[in-house]
């Protein structure tokens, strides 16, 4: 196969030098807090833990602890994939150089499928969310008002994305830390109330069964984890920008694993605050009643802080969207950049901007795309829109899962070459993808049942329809790109021996070496 100096020949061809992104813009720290904000972990609680509550009841944190397992296994493989190869691609390159170019193509549309689903969710979250602070609950409940400021959510951040990643870290710094300050108080102040008497007749103190899984059945297990491995989401964000990041073959992978710890020890102590200050009740503020489902952080808000704390937190559930909605944009643009310049999207991908050194082109799609979803969704069917960010989780675990077992592959030539490689490059990169693909075809068969979710298609449940359908809708736009694009179809643009387009480390290990 063809080196660095010599690329393969051919109107598809690869260049020979990087793909055009600002190389050594992002330190550690930046780089963690681009996948701390990509996860959103204000509004992914705010959404979701509510819904792992009424699955396994007391168990939320136990469920943030075994999710975090598979999703640590799978950080582990992104983490000796990217020091083999630190390509934007992610998924998509290391999918085409372990399986070939159909296995990395669907990779790829996995990763891109996951933006458009949540790009549209967390444009409505930010929109809601800041009338409500701002008082304006009639037009929080007014569907126009509340898609317009969506899709004004969306177009901003869309520009910031377009504009560089300097610029998106330091936004992003600004926006993680109120997070996690916020989060932080409310928590501890909920504690002290549960352990001071000052939580009311709901409370219950923590207890130890709270940590173990044991007692859930496998469907439970199941929906929680699905729910919990969105709640994670986001923290592979950290290698899709690995080539604008300083030593880009090891420093995203530490940014990936420091990120997955932060969160595991933020989810699990914001789970235990919530469940002991609300307790289990079917009533009130109680857990196990519906109606707080949606939203369980507002329960800490007022008794913990008075108003302004509920206002404040009402502030960061929408400043956590927002800055979901640029920090998804970011790592899929360079996705599509990746795909266009190993010759799997058309070339127009691949332009990037001669001044802010960002995927113009690709940026301005993933925003356009979010754009057509949303008003597809909000306007057919709100229910719909509810059932897409439930199924967001397979496309997750299916993308999570083909990297994994990327990993595997690309690595079997070497995995007896030392302990460390058969434990890091394959025992526990393969238990992280049979965790992915136990998720992902347990939950597709609870999501068949027509009573999952909020609407049905026929005898089939809306969220398995739209989980599934988007996936599957990747089938006829690769087929098209086969078409279109033969050389990358054929492996002659990109495979296991194909020295990967990042300028500043050199030419890497190939081969799985």
């Amino acid at each position: 196969m063809a080196r660095a100096d010599h690329p393969p020949s051919g109107p598809a061809a690869p260049p020979t030098a990087g793909k055009g992104l600002q190389s050594g813009a992002l330190g550690l720290w930046g780089n963690t807090v681009i996948g701390l904000g990509a996860t959103a972990p204000a509004y992914s609680l705010a959404a979701t833990l509510g819904y792992v509550v009424l699955a396994v009841h007391d168990k939320a944190p136990a469920m943030f602890l075994v999710a975090f397992v598979p999703m640590l296994l799978v950080a582990i493989a992104y983490r000796e994939l990217n020091r083999a190869a630190p390509d934007c691609g992610t998924t998509f390159t290391w999918g085409t150089k372990a399986f070939g170019p159909w296995v990395g193509w669907m990779g790829g549309w996995g990763v891109a499928v996951s933006a458009i689903i949540v790009l549209a969710n967390v444009a409505e979250i930010s929109a809601v969310y800041t009338l409500r602070f701002l008082g304006l609950d009639a037009a929080a409940d007014n569907l126009g008002i509340r898609v317009a400021l969506g899709l004004v959510f969306i177009i901003g951040m869309t520009y910031v994305s377009y504009r560089g990643i300097t610029i998106s870290e330091r936004i992003q710094n600004v926006l993680i830390i109120v997070q996690f300050v916020v989060l932080g108080i409310i928590s501890i102040g909920a504690l002290y109330l549960v352990y001071t008497g000052g939580a009311g007749d709901q409370a219950v103190r923590p207890q130890w069964d709270w940590f173990s899984p044991f007692g859930v059945s496998g469907s439970a297990l199941a929906e929680a984890v699905i729910l919990c491995i969105f709640i994670y989401w986001g923290w592979d964000a950290c290698l899709a920008v690995s080539e604008e990041t300083r030593d880009s073959d090891t420093t995203p992978g530490r940014a990936a694993l420091l990120a997955t710890v932060i969160l595991v020890v933020a989810y699990v102590l914001v789970a235990v605050a919530v469940q002991a200050y609300a307790g289990f009740g079917t009533t009130g503020i109680g857990l196990n009643n519906e109606e707080n489902a949606d939203d369980v952080l507002s329960i800490l808000g007022d008794p913990v802080g008075g108003a302004v704390l509920s206002g404040v937190l009402l502030l960061t559930v929408a400043i956590s969207a927002a800055s979901s909605t640029q920090t998804t944009i970011l790592p899929t643009a360079r996705g599509t950049l990746s795909m266009a310049v190993y010759g799997a999207l058309p070339q127009r991908f691949a332009k990037v901007h001669p001044r802010y050194r960002t995927p113009s082109f690709g940026t301005v799609v993933m925003g356009a795309a979010a754009v057509g979803f949303y008003l597809v969704l909000s306007l057919v069917s709100q229910n719909a829109l509810q059932d897409s960010i439930a199924s967001l989780g397979l496309a997750v675990a299916f993308y999570y899962g083909i990297t994994a077992f990327s990993c595997v592959w690309y690595f079997r030539r070497t995995l007896t070459r030392s302990a460390r490689d058969f434990l890091l490059r394959g025992l526990l990169p393969v238990l992280g993808g049979l965790g992915m693909l136990w998720a992902f075809v347990q939950s597709s068969v609870d999501m068949l049942d027509a009573d999952y979710g909020y609407t049905t298609f026929g005898s089939l449940g809306g969220v398995f329809v739209i989980g599934v359908g988007m996936l599957a809708l990747g089938i006829p736009l690769m087929l098209l790109c086969a078409v279109r694009l033969r050389a990358f179809f054929r492996g002659q643009t990109l495979d296991a021996n194909t020295p990967i387009l990042v300028p500043d480390t050199g030419e890497p290990p190939i081969g799985g070496l």
